[in-house]
Parts: C-alpha cells; structure tokens; sequence
C-alpha cells in the first residue's frame, strides 16, 4: 500500500538522483539536508558510473540523510536508465522527486515541496520547480552559461521535477532508448499529457549552476540531434510544437554542410568556379553562425576563437548525428500513452499501438 503522507500529515515522498560523482552532488546533498520541511522517507542515489566491478565508488552523504539513504551502481546507460533504476528502490512513497546531482534546492525546498503535492489535483501527474541559473554579472554571458541558462525556462525539465508514483507506474518510467539527458523529460511528458494526466508549476526553487566544461563541449551536444529522431518516431512530426520545443537551427546548418560537400565535389570534378561558389556560401554560412553566437556574449579574444572554431564543426556534427538517429531509430515504435483513472477508457487503437511497440 502507497502511504498518501509523510511527516507532519504532507504527502509522502522519495527522492532518486541520478549521478556520474561530480563534486557538485555533495553540495546538492548538503541542501537537501538543511532544507526545512518535511523530510524524504527515501533518498536514492543511482551512481551511473560505478568501478569496473560493479562497485560504487565511495560517496560523501550528510550525516542527517545517511539514516534514509540509498546508494545504488547505475548500469551506464543513461539518466532515463538511472532514474527508473531510483524508483524502483524508492521504496512506497506516493511522490517521487527526481534532482540532478548538479543542482542545489532552495533553503525551504522541503517546505515549498509540499505544499506544491499538496495542492496538486488527482490527474496532475508532475509537479514542476522553479530552476534559477545564476549568470555573471559584469559582464554578458558566454555560449554555454547561455545554453545553461535556457534550463531556466525549459518546460519540463527533470533536474527537479515530481512526478506521482501512480502516473509513472502507468507510463513505465522514462524510456530508456534515451541514452542522453536530452528529450527523455519531454517523451514522459507528451506520453503523460497524451493519457490525459496534467502537469502542474510548483513554487519551490532550485538553483542550477553553471558547470565548468571544456571548449568543445558545444560540438558534442550536437548529439541530440539522433534524440530528435527519436522524438519524431515516437510522436510524430509535429512533436516540437506539443513539447514547446525551438526548432533551432539544423536547416540552415544542413544548407552549410550541402555547400561544403558541393565545394569539395566541384575541386574533385575539375570545376574550379563551381567549387569557389560553393566554397564562398559554406563561408558566408560559418561566419553567419559564428557571428550569431559571438554577439550576445562577453567577446573575449578566448570566446570569439571558441566560436569560430566550434562554429566550424557544428553543422556537420549536428548532420552526422541526424542521419545516425535516422539509422539507429529507423525502426522505433511508440510506447502506449500512459492513462489517467480521470481520462477514462483508452481509445480502441492504444492497446494494440501500445503491444507493438512491447
């Protein structure tokens, strides 16, 4: 039997962090620990990279949460794989909040929490937080404290997100063909919303910092794009839309990786002029790019070289990485939406889209 509360009559609660041991996570656990408010009936920890034994490398636990907490080898396969893994030794709590290991709950996040499940009506499958990205204040943001930034108005994103033990039970947890932390959030959504549960905003507040990264991490992000494959195998082509998800920019990086082939393909064939127009619209379009990123950040010598070099890579990254989800999910099916008691009876069609895709 779910237990409906916790202490102090609030609704009951886990929580399930997914990490790979970055330093940050002992300053998460830290502000899990003096948060006030109602406490978790179980934290559970799923170290996505343990030893090559299978082992968990030693991790520091405040000594207020030792007494509840869980620590548990991931298999590497991802947040979405983690996550489930969390929940399933989260023991019978009715809510189970999912926190990034980089991320730092507010000092009344326990407090805020429950008031936010509290007021959260049967058919609401998730509760949302707040996510406040700090950024420089002498001057402009770079590329990626901007793209960190973007978390901060992100629709349903999971570095702190509760969701209802019975509206993951119905859908079957996050769908771990998401290997990234990236669209995995927005599939259990859109599953979520499709079986007519709703999501709500809570007011509780977490902050995410900006981690450190190295130059070229902008190039590998572009990685997402086989993820979008799968989004669109999964829900269909106008997906982006029902997620609130930009388009950015692929087609035009696509137009400048066409006049990059084109140019080497016309020097191959002998056709110098061809090959020099094609050349000049591959430029125009990197540097189109490039310029696009660099205005709105700090300009620095070491940014402005970090963009023109990364600006370079990017479109045929970001191709690459389409055409490869157009191979690895070339046969994808859907999972079944996840049903709200509140929605009724599945359409006639569910069951049997949902066993095809089993």
């Amino acid at each position: 039997m779910v237990p409906v509360t916790g202490t102090g009559g609030a609704p009951s609660y886990a929580v399930v962090v997914p990490t790979l041991g970055r330093p940050s996570l002992r300053a998460c656990l830290d502000a899990l620990a003096a948060s006030g408010g109602p406490r978790p009936t179980r934290v559970v920890i799923v170290h996505d990279r343990p030893g090559e034994d299978g082992t968990v490398p030693h991790l520091s636990v405040p000594e207020a949460l030792r007494p509840y907490t869980t620590v548990v080898p991931g298999r590497a396969r991802g947040p979405a794989a983690a996550r489930n893994a969390g929940v399933r030794l989260a023991g019978p709590a009715r809510w189970i909040v999912f926190l990034d290991d980089d991320v730092v709950p507010s000092d009344t996040w326990a407090e805020d929490l429950a008031r936010d499940l509290a007021s959260a009506s049967e058919d609401t499958a998730a509760v949302t937080a707040r996510i406040d990205v700090p950024l420089p204040q002498d001057r402009r943001p770079t590329d990626w404290e901007r793209c960190t930034a973007g978390l901060a108005t992100a629709r349903w994103i999971t570095a702190d997100m509760a969701f209802r033990r019975a509206a993951l039970d119905a859908s079957g947890g996050f769908d771990e063909r998401f290997r990234r932390a990236y669209r995995e959030d927005a599939d259990l959504a859109l599953r979520l919303l499709g079986g007519g549960w709703t999501l709500a905003a809570g007011t509780r507040r977490t902050t995410h910092p900006v981690r450190p990264a190295d130059p070229w991490v902008s190039v590998r992000q572009q990685a997402g794009n086989a993820d979008d494959v799968l989004m669109a195998r999964l829900h269909g082509p106008d997906w982006r839309d029902r997620a609130g998800a930009p388009r950015g920019r692929f087609a035009r990086h696509l137009a400048v990786v066409a006049a990059g082939v084109g140019a080497l393909g016309c020097a191959a064939a002998g056709l110098p002029r061809a090959a020099a127009g094609c050349g000049a619209l591959w430029l125009a379009g990197t540097a189109e790019f490039a310029i696009a990123r660099v205005a709105p950040g700090p300009r620095t010598r070491e940014e402005i070289t970090r963009m023109v070099l990364t600006s370079a890579v990017i479109p045929t990254a970001a191709v690459w990485h389409r055409l490869r989800g157009q191979i690895v999910h070339r046969n994808a099916l859907p999972r079944g939406p996840a049903r709200s008691p509140a929605a009724g009876p599945a359409p006639a069609d569910v069951p049997r889209r949902a066993e095809a895709a089993s």
